[in-house]
């Protein structure tokens, strides 16, 4: 069973009270069970972590790339700024999605743009937490192109 990291930034963890009307009523621990039970069907052990903390986001993404991990990424707030974090992603050494609960795209101007989506092997945005279901599944699909070479 393969091991993938699920790593959310910022405010992520307030999922459910932080403006349900953007990001739904669902709480992380939704999230997480949402997640796990997805790897289970997927043949994935999912990994789920939180942080408002750039400095520990950074380290997740070091221990991935040293690990040779997949990442599935919500960087939340860090996505338009954070080139930190899209330094250590681009040392990637196994598939990675980023996610987003809403899409930014619809949001505000400041929004628009990600950082991280350069160094990303795709983006999944604006499906609810459906949106990291759906970013799963790609990374079990790349998973068995590159055990099938």
């Amino acid at each position: 069973m393969r091991h993938v990291l699920v790593l959310n930034g910022p405010n992520l963890r307030r999922l459910g009270t932080r403006e349900p009307d953007v990001y739904g009523v669902q709480t992380f621990a939704d999230l997480e069970a949402l997640c796990r039970e997805t790897g289970r069907r997927l043949s994935l052990h999912v990994d789920v972590r939180q942080t408002d903390d750039e400095a520990e986001m950074i380290r997740w993404v070091h221990e991935a790339a040293d690990s040779r991990l997949p990442i599935v990424i919500n960087p939340a707030a860090f996505t338009h700024y954070s080139y930190a974090l899209r330094d250590a992603l681009a040392q990637r050494t196994a598939p990675l999605v980023e996610v987003h609960i809403s899409n930014p795209a619809a949001r505000e101007e400041f929004r628009h743009n990600s950082v991280v989506a350069g160094v990303a092997d795709g983006t999944i945005a604006g499906f609810g937490l459906y949106s990291y279901v759906l970013a799963l599944q790609a990374v079990a699909e790349m998973l068995a192109r590159e055990e099938a070479r």
